[in-house]
């Protein structure tokens, strides 16, 4: 499986699943088969992942332009993208590309990734800084893609969209320390619930 990770949140996956069979997490950038973030005294300026973060390549990893590593993206050949969000809606939109009126560096690979990977995961907090939620019943920002995110974990909870044309977000699990009343209340998005409870 070839698991491509955004940046922020899902590059932290790396450092998790030591000795992982079978799976190998790829970098827009150019690696297929990042390892964890390097231990001092192994850091390789020139092995960075898409958030030019040092990172580690595991034995067997593959090196290769960029646009060799958007040809594996759109052509189809990621297994799934994880990536970060600033807002999901409740039918899957995902906004997570810039925010009108604030410097922005470049576009990014998200685009390619929700359109080219066979499943998107994302990965982000459940509120943003001000407190305000960032899982919405519409996007405010602006969007990366319509109806991509096939699963939203939060710091709060997990969501599964399910359904074809219309999606339905789908609580699957939710965090001990919090209830069903508080989630609802810093979650504008309508789900159903399909846990216990």
């Amino acid at each position: 499986m070839v698991v491509n990770l955004g940046i922020g949140l899902p590059t932290l996956l790396a450092n998790v699943g030591e000795g992982r069979v079978g799976v190998l997490l790829h970098s827009e950038n150019g690696l297929l088969g990042i390892g964890p973030y390097p231990r001092e005294g192994e850091v390789d300026a020139d092995l960075i992942n898409a958030g030019k973060e040092t990172v580690t390549a595991v034995a067997g990893a593959s090196y290769f332009d960029s646009a060799e590593s958007f040809a594996m993206i759109r052509g189809g050949h990621v297994d799934l993208a994880v990536l970060g969000g600033m807002e999901v809606s409740a039918e899957g939109d995902l906004a997570n590309w810039m925010i009108p009126g604030k410097m922005v560096k470049g576009m990014g690979g998200a685009m390619d990734l929700v359109a080219g990977a066979k499943r998107t995961v994302v990965i982000m907090e459940h509120l943003n800084r001000d407190g305000e939620p960032k899982v919405r019943a519409s996007c405010s920002l602006p969007l990366t893609g319509r109806g991509v995110v096939d699963r939203l974990i939060t710091d709060l909870a997990v969501f599964d969209f399910v359904g074809s044309p219309r999606r339905e977000m789908m609580l699957v699990e939710l965090l001990a320390e919090i209830d069903l009343d508080e989630l609802r209340l810093c979650t504008p998005a309508p789900f159903a619930v399909a846990i216990p409870g």
